[in-house]
């Protein structure tokens, strides 16, 4: 089993180093790519020192059987080809192909079967904030059809990459020390403050993520859902929040819901209210679960419940999803 990283220099590239190791992912060798800039950049794995190599369009991915790819949608279109021209699977971590009918979007405990067609050898990871409500959706889907779903979501600076969180930190320093706070990345200081604004603005008054959640979640799940978002950027350096509504076809009991989330693949219930107990991204950063608590109904449809959920972007919401990816189609036997 030969391995490759595509954009490994990057927060989600270094987290796939960190989950290959941790899960002892089987595998032989493992190959790091990266950009010219990247190229020649030295990485532990597992004991042993490895080079990034420049990303080419070369035969380099020849014997290659899985490749994890996060340097970016346009990245991803442009060497598409030469990394699965020999037969490797491209798990893509980019929005490049995520909405194309001949490619997969998988989260593994919604719709890992979808990883058994792959017209093109690629399979793509869904956004992050998606892949957190999906994962959460899943067990009361299975109980009762899910119409619609309200969600605002609390999207800590991980979301915007290394950069972002570099960004917040350093603001922290400049407001703690009196200075005015350098503002890149962002749209506004996000220090001391929230930002109603992730991506860019589309003509129906929705920011691309919030259509992501839209669109993704629809083709995730297989089925006519109404989604609805708000997307909002908070000073939390890592793991993103979510507070979701959804109306079902039957109405369903909190204990029920509870009960279908104790059960459910990916998901742990954190939900004692009485005792301050829900999940927080300070205390959840890091984990591999989707967390939920806040349970309870809506108090103006019989058919609505309302959760809270926690989730690491970085790791759920981005490397371990695809790695999780990879495991399942081992697992199946697509992969040998």
């Amino acid at each position: 089993m030969k391995v490759a990283i595509v954009g490994t220099s990057g927060a989600v590239g270094q987290e796939f180093l960190r989950i290959l190791e941790e899960r002892d992912f089987p595998m032989d060798e493992l190959v790091l790519f990266g950009s010219s800039r990247s190229a020649g950049n030295k990485y532990q794995f597992k004991g042993k020192e490895l080079t990034v190599k420049e990303l080419q369009h070369n035969d380099d991915f020849k014997g290659i059987d899985i490749a994890f790819t996060s340097a970016g949608a346009s990245t991803s279109k442009e060497y598409a080809e030469t990394i699965t021209k020999y037969g490797a699977v491209m798990i893509d971590n980019s929005s490049a192909f995520r909405m194309d009918d001949d490619v997969p979007l998988v989260v593994p405990e919604v719709n890992a079967k979808a990883c058994e067609n792959l017209p093109r050898n690629i399979i793509a990871n869904p956004n992050c904030t998606t892949i957190q409500m999906v994962v959460a959706l899943k067990p009361i889907q299975d109980l009762s059809h899910i119409k619609r779903v309200h969600v605002s979501t609390y999207q800590a600076a991980s979301g915007a990459g290394a950069s972002g969180m570099e960004e917040l930190e350093a603001q922290v320093h400049q407001v703690v020390k009196g200075e005015k706070p350098t503002v890149k990345k962002f749209q506004h200081q996000l220090a001391m403050n929230i930002i109603p604004h992730v991506d860019v603005f589309t003509d129906n008054g929705y920011t691309k993520e919030e259509m992501k959640m839209y669109n993704e979640s629809r083709k995730i799940m297989g089925t006519d859902l109404q989604v609805s978002a708000t997307c909002v950027r908070i000073p939390v350096m890592r793991a993103h929040s979510e507070s979701i509504w959804v109306e079902t076809e039957l109405p369903i009991s909190v204990e029920q819901a509870r009960d279908a989330f104790n059960k459910a693949e990916g998901v742990k219930v954190i939900d004692n209210p009485s005792a301050n107990e829900y999940p927080m991204p300070m205390f959840l950063a890091g984990k591999d679960e989707v967390f939920v608590g806040r349970i309870r109904k809506d108090l103006s449809n019989p058919n609505g419940l309302t959760f809270w959920t926690v989730s690491d972007q970085i790791k759920k919401g981005a490397a371990l999803n695809a790695v999780q990816i990879a495991e399942y189609m081992i697992k199946a036997g697509l992969i040998k």
